[in-house]
């Protein structure tokens, strides 16, 4: 478990800034404590200095994972965050987007939101910005990227995408067998 490189931090960085743009502060200076981000086997890993200090104890080759994982680098140095972040990202989120019940099951399964399935959108978001995904009731299901604008959103067919899948809280349940 190693620290993350400056190349590697501005890659995690930018991508995290796309949902919760500037509050991405709030993640390391928290009040109940410093919390760092730290690399191992191309997973980063998001977890308070105390744990890492007490992680230091163990050898690389027997640790499997410590604090919660953000997501992992490609082989091509891009970052992919993963469905473990959700409840780090969903208080921060800058633009959120709420599902109709009906379209909840769709995109749980793994499907784009559609326009006929969308509840609300937080004003002004842009196109390609990072959403949060949340139930009627406030339920974080997961993030996407904005297929339109808030304005076009407004204006378009029913059954035009709106919200890009990217992951959801069903991912547990289908990948089961290949998450570690």
């Amino acid at each position: 478990m190693r620290p993350l490189t400056e190349e590697e931090t501005k890659v995690m960085f930018e991508k995290l800034s796309k949902y919760i743009g500037d509050n991405i502060k709030l993640l390391v200076d928290r009040p109940d404590g410093s919390y760092c981000f730290r690399l191992h086997n191309e997973r980063v890993y998001y977890m308070s200095e105390t744990i890492l200090k007490l992680a230091t104890n163990i050898s690389r080759d027997k640790l499997v994972s410590v604090g919660t994982c953000f997501g992992k680098f490609t082989k091509s140095i891009k970052f992919r965050l993963h469905i473990t972040a959700l409840d780090f990202l969903a208080p921060y989120a800058k633009f959120k987007v709420w599902v109709k019940p009906g379209q909840e099951q769709s995109f749980l399964y793994g499907n784009h939101v559609l326009k006929s399935g969308l509840g609300r959108i937080t004003e002004n978001t842009m196109q390609y910005q990072g959403v949060v995904v949340y139930s009627m009731t406030d339920v974080p299901l997961g993030f996407g990227v904005a297929a339109k604008t808030t304005q076009e959103c407004r204006r378009v067919d029913p059954m035009s995408i709106v919200v890009f899948h990217q992951a959801d809280v069903g991912e547990f349940i289908r990948n089961e067998d290949t998450l570690t």
